[in-house]
C-alpha cells in the first residue's frame, strides 16, 4: 500500500523532502516492522513517528518520560492543526477521563503518556477499546539499566505490547551505546527489528575542552569572540544566578534558569531567550529538553557533565540550523578530582534509603499497603527539616527509590491551571439566578473561553482573568475554588512544587524489597561513566568527534577537522588556512556542477577527482546538512 507521506510532510510540516534516514525509518514503520531509530539531537526524531501515524487510521500512543517534552510536542502538533493530548501525573481524574474519551470517540490523533500510566487500571481498561495505529517509545534509552536515565516503569512496555501483538512499534533515542541498543531491543521484546542509526557526528559542531583556572574570565572572552545565542551550563542553582549577574556586569545580556524558580518566571525567561531578547541562558541541566532553538552558536559547560550521553545531548543544542557552532567544556583540577567523589555521593547507605522511605510514608500519613499511584506536592526542604534528614543525601535516596520503581519524583512540574464546567447550560443558568454574586464572574469566563468549557478542560490564566475582572489574583482563585465547591466547575489548579507519586502501596520500610545488588552494580557502572568523561576531557591527541563516536560504538578514521585537537594539529602542520580555502573552492565547484541538473554522488566524485575522497565526502555531507544542496527521492544530489 502506498502512503502519501511526502504530501503529509508538506501539508503539516512545510518540508518538501525528508532528512537522511527519516524516510527509511517511516517506510519501515508503515511496513509493520518493529523499528529502532537512533538519530542525534536535533536529527528530527519526532517526524519519524508523527508522519506515519498521520498516514494511518487510529491513535498514535506516545510514551515519553518528560512532562515538559509532552506539553511541548502537543502544543507543536496543535499549532499544525493536528489533534493531540497528554496525560501526566497531577491531572484531575475527570480531566483524564475526558482525554481518554476523546481518544476513543473523538478525533485525537496523538496521545502522550508517561510510562507509569501503563500500570493504571483506568488507562488499561480504556486503551483496550481505542483504535491504536502506532506505539512510539521516545527516549528509549530509559528502558536500559545501562542507559544514563534508567526508568523502571519503561520495563512495563513489553508487558503492555502483549495486549496489542500486531501493533506497529517504533523506539527512538538520541544516545545509545552498544549495550544500551541491545538492552532496548531485548526489553521491548522486538521481533526481527529494523535498526536505523545515523552517525552521531555533527560536521558543523566544533567540540573543545580547555583547562582554565579563571573560567568566568574565559567565558566572557569566548562570548565576546563568538556572536549569537549561547547556553552556559552549571551544576547548581545558586551558580546560575551568580554567573548571569557577572555576565550582565560585563555588558553581556544574560539571564538564569533552574527548576527552583516559579513557573511564570521560567516561562518568561525561556521566551525572552527564544526570541533573542536575552542572549545568554545560564542554566542547570533542567533547561533545554524539548526546546527547539536552531540558532544557538555556543554551548559552554562551566562544570563537568555527569556522563558523555548527557554532554552529547546538551552540547548538541548548538548549531541545529546546520551553521557552525561551538561546544566547549572549561575545567580545572578540582573538577577532575570531584568527578568520582560526586558519583559516590549519589549512592547513600541502604539504611538511609529505607529511612527516607519511612519518612515519606509518615509525611503523607499513608498506612502500610495504601497510596498506590497517589500524587503529592513535596517541599523537599520542609521534608528534610521535619525529619532531620541530611542534604543532598535525601535527594539521592529519593532518586534510588525512583530507579527501583517505588516512586516518581518530578522536579517543579508545571502545568497551567485548567477548568471545565461540570453542569450544562440550563443548570449553569439556574445557578447564576440563585447566586447573583457569581453571575458577572461566570459570564466573564464564558466570554473569555467560550462554549468549549462545557465539552472539555481549557487552559486558563488566573493572572489574565484578574486583569480583565479588575480584581486581585487571590480573589479570582477563591472564586474559582468556590465554584468547584458548588460543583459548577472542575478546577485543576497549576502546580509549581515537585510532584511525588507512589507507584506501589506503601511498604514497611524494613521490608522494602530494594535490589541491593543492582544498586551496587549501578554504582560501579556510574563510576565507569565518570571515568569516560575524565578520559574525554583530558585527552589531547585524538579528534573529539572520534572520541565521542567511539563511546557510542561508532568507529571512523575520519577526523572532524574543527575540534580543538584537530585545529591545533592543522596549525602545527600549517595546513589549516589551506584546507579552509580548498573547502570553500570545492563547495563552489559542487554548486556550479549541480546548477546544471542533479548528479549521483558516485558521478560527482568521478567528475571532481579529489585528492582525498574521504575529505570530499565530508564536505558534501556538510553541504547536505547545511541545506546548501539536497538529496532527492532517487538519491541524486541537486541544488
Amino acid at each position: 500500500m502506498q502512503y502519501p507521506i511526502h504530501q503529509i510532510l508538506q501539508q503539516y510540516w512545510g518540508y518538501s523532502s525528508f532528512r537522511p534516514l527519516q524516510e527509511d525509518i517511516i517506510q519501515s514503520v508503515l511496513a509493520g516492522n518493529d523499528t529502532l531509530a537512533l538519530l542525534p539531537t536535533g536529527g528530527g526524531k519526532s517526524i519519524c513517528f508523527q508522519v506515519p501515524a498521520m498516514a494511518m487510521e487510529g491513535v498514535c500512543l506516545v510514551i515519553t518520560p518528560l512532562i515538559a517534552l509532552m506539553q511541548d510536542q502537543v502544543a507543536q502538533l496543535r499549532r499544525r492543526g493536528i489533534s493531540a493530548v497528554a496525560i501526566y501525573a497531577g491531572m484531575h481524574r475527570n480531566q483524564i477521563d475526558i482525554a481518554l474519551d476523546n481518544c476513543i470517540y473523538g478525533d485525537v490523533k496523538f496521545l502522550y503518556i508517561s510510562p507509569e500510566r501503563l500500570q493504571t487500571s483506568l488507562f488499561l481498561e480504556r486503551v483496550k477499546v481505542m483504535k491504536l495505529c502506532l506505539l512510539a517509545i521516545d527516549e528509549a534509552h530509559c528502558i536500559s539499566q545501562w542507559g544514563y536515565d534508567f526508568r523502571p516503569p519503561y520495563l512495563k512496555i513489553a508487558e503492555f505490547r502483549q495486549l496489542f501483538p500486531t501493533l506497529r512499534t517504533i523506539a527512538l533515542t538520541a544516545t545509545a551505546t552498544k549495550e544500551v541498543k541491545a538492552d532496548i531491543l531485548a526489553k521491548l521484546a522486538m521481533q526481527n527489528p529494523q535498526v536505523f542509526q545515523q552517525s552521531f557526528a555533527r560536521a558543523n559542531l566544533s567540540y573543545s575542552t580547555l583547562y582554565e583556572e579563571n573560567k568566568i574570565a574565559r567565558l566572557v572572552a569566548m562570548l565576546q569572540k563568538v556572536a549569537g545565542t549561547a547556553i552556559v551550563y552549571v551544576r547548581n542553582r545558586r551558580k546560575t544566578q551568580e554567573v548571569a549577574q557577572f555576565l550582565q556586569k560585563s555588558g553581556i545580556s544574560a539571564t538564569f534558569y533552574h527548576a527552583g524558580i516559579s513557573a511564570q518566571e521560567r516561562s518568561q525567561k525561556q521566551e525572552q531567550w527564544i526570541k533573542n531578547q536575552v542572549r545568554v541562558m545560564v542554566a542547570t541541566n533542567a533547561f533545554g529538553m524539548g526546546i527547539d532553538k536552531p540558532d544557538v552558536r555556543l554551548v559552554v559547560h562551566l562544570d563537568l557533565p555527569e556522563t558523555l550521553e548527557a554532554y552529547y545531548q546538551e552540547a548538541g543544542r548548538a548549531g541545529r540550523d546546520g551553521q557552525k557552532a561551538f561546544a566547549t567544556v572549561l575545567y580545572d583540577k578540582v573538577d577532575i578530582q570531584n568527578l568520582e567523589v560526586n558519583t559516590a555521593q549519589k549512592y547513600p547507605p541502604i539504611q538511609l534509603i529505607r529511612r527516607v522511605y519511612q519518612c515519606l510514608g509518615n509525611y503523607f500519613q499513608l498506612a502500610v499497603g495504601a497510596g498506590e499511584f497517589a500524587c503529592y506536592d513535596l517541599d523537599l526542604s520542609t521534608f528534610q527539616q521535619r525529619f532531620d534528614l541530611p542534604s543532598p543525601d535525601t535527594y539521592f535516596a529519593l532518586k534510588i527509590l525512583e530507579n527501583q520503581g517505588f516512586i516518581t519524583l518530578s522536579e517543579a512540574v508545571h502545568h497551567p491551571s485548567r477548568i471545565t464546567f461540570s453542569v450544562d447550560n440550563r443548570q449553569l443558568y439556574d445557578f447564576q439566578l440563585r447566586n447573583p454574586k457569581y453571575d458577572t464572574f461566570v459570564k466573564l469566563l464564558l466570554r473569555m473561553y467560550g462554549g468549549e468549557l462545557f465539552t472539555g478542560y481549557l487552559n486558563i490564566s488566573e493572572a489574565t482573568i484578574s486583569k480583565v475582572f479588575s480584581a486581585p489574583q487571590a480573589e479570582v482563585e477563591l472564586l474559582l475554588s468556590n465554584l468547584e465547591k458548588f460543583e459548577i466547575i472542575q478546577y485543576d489548579k497549576h502546580k509549581d512544587k515537585p510532584q511525588l507519586t507512589f507507584l506501589t502501596g506503601r511498604y514497611d520500610a524494613q521490608q522494602l524489597p530494594l535490589q541491593v545488588q543492582d544498586i551496587e552494580q549501578r554504582r560501579e557502572y556510574d563510576v565507569q561513566k565518570a571515568l569516560a568523561v575524565k578520559h574525554y576531557i583530558e585527552h589531547q591527541k585524538r579528534c573529539r568527534t572520534q572520541l565521542l563516536l567511539e563511546y557510542f560504538d561508532e568507529h571512523t578514521d575520519a577526523t572532524c577537522g574543527v575540534c580543538d585537537v584537530c585545529i591545533k594539529k592543522k596549525r602545527e602542520e600549517g595546513t589549516y588556512q589551506q584546507e579552509l580555502q580548498y573547502k570553500f573552492q570545492t563547495q563552489e565547484k559542487v554548486k556550479a556542477l549541480l546548477s546544471n541538473g542533479s548528479i549521483s554522488p558516485e558521478l560527482l566524485l568521478k567528475i571532481m577527482q579529489p585528492n582525498s575522497a574521504d575529505f570530499f565526502k565530508a564536505i558534501v555531507r556538510e553541504m547536505i546538512e547545511n541545506q546548501q544542496i539536497r538529496v532527492d527521492s532517487e538519491g541524486n544530489l541537486s541544488v
